[in-house]
């Protein structure tokens, strides 16, 4: 059985070399099983990509893309779609967090009729920072319906080969791979496994990567955060209505009675800010659609590398 695995790189040379070796080692030892390494380099910048052509030309099952600037970790997964021959796709990081020991488990339930199988980390090796916003980004999925509730969603994960060609067909500029597949297929499932600390430096995820996470699993396959407004408008006008009809019945039975100036700059203000969050947010998904239909692209490929000669036993 063929194993795809996808590895997104991000200044990455000082992790890859033992990740790879890890993977190899583990797939290596196992009979029946043979391997496809994808590692997509979404940093062009610094020496990754001369570690990656290292890898490739030291193992013919190694191949590397250079992508031509830095499209983020999605962007960089999706680049890896079309070159993936496994049986299974198994998507996982650069960091050594992930334990390749993980891959049979996840490739072993794909086997048992699931399309996703997701690693889940019970305890994770990460900042306070990073637990609290993955937390969030999980409740705004859950809530727009692109998460499977009660499923643990880490980066390391399998997928079916019906998945994988269901990818094949996504072309949006904004993926979320993890929304698009819950629209195609409905066996997910997570399994338990131990989280490790990352070989070198800290997470790259910065505020403002995760705040442009957080806007696409708003706005990715549903509509809701535009019903949540305009649920908000209306419950907020009937509440305006409510306090009108209160003031003019109290100016009726005592007309001494004025009106407070606080009070009025105090609504003014409020629903000022609600109209502008509403067109900011409509603003959004038109933007979202005219890059759409200009075809911008999700990566743009600028080298493609691997050694085709086999090496001699």
């Amino acid at each position: 059985m063929l194993i795809s695995i996808a590895i997104p790189c991000y200044k990455s040379e000082k992790t890859l070399q033992r990740v790879v070796d890890e993977i190899r080692q583990v797939i290596n030892q196992t009979p029946g099983y043979d391997y496809q390494i994808i590692l997509v380099n979404d940093y062009p910048f610094d020496n990754t990509f001369s570690l990656i052509k290292k890898l490739c030309d030291e193992d013919s099952k190694i191949m590397g893309v250079n992508l031509s600037r830095n499209f983020g970790q999605a962007s960089a997964k999706m680049a890896a779609i079309p070159y993936a021959k496994g049986d299974v796709l198994v998507f996982m990081d650069d960091d050594g967090q992930h334990p390749a020991e993980g891959i049979l488990p996840l490739v072993e339930k794909i086997q048992e009729g699931y399309d996703v199988v997701y690693a889940y980390f019970k305890s994770k090796q990460h900042s306070l920072f990073k637990r609290v916003t993955s937390k969030i980004t999980a409740k705004i999925s859950e809530f727009n319906g692109t998460r499977v509730k009660g499923v643990h969603v880490s980066s390391f994960y399998a997928i079916s080969r019906f998945a994988v060609d269901c990818y094949q067909h996504y072309d949006s500029p904004f993926p979320s791979m993890m929304g698009y597949l819950n629209t195609m297929v409905g066996k997910v499932t997570d399994i338990e496994m131990p989280h490790r600390a990352r070989l070198e430096g800290t997470s790259n995820y910065s505020l403002k990567k995760l705040l442009a996470l957080w806007l696409n699993g708003f706005t990715n396959f549903s509509v809701k955060p535009l019903r949540v407004i305009l649920t908000s408008g209306a419950g907020i006008a009937f509440l305006g209505f409510l306090m009108g009809l209160t003031m003019v019945i109290r100016k009726l039975i005592n007309p001494a009675i004025a009106a407070g100036y606080t009070s009025t700059m105090a609504v003014l203000l409020f629903l000022g800010g609600l109209i502008l969050v509403a067109l900011g947010f409509i603003g959004e998904y038109v933007g979202r659609i005219y890059m759409t239909v200009s075809h911008l692209q999700q990566y743009r490929i600028r080298e493609i590398y691997q050694n085709t000669t086999e090496r001699t036993k």
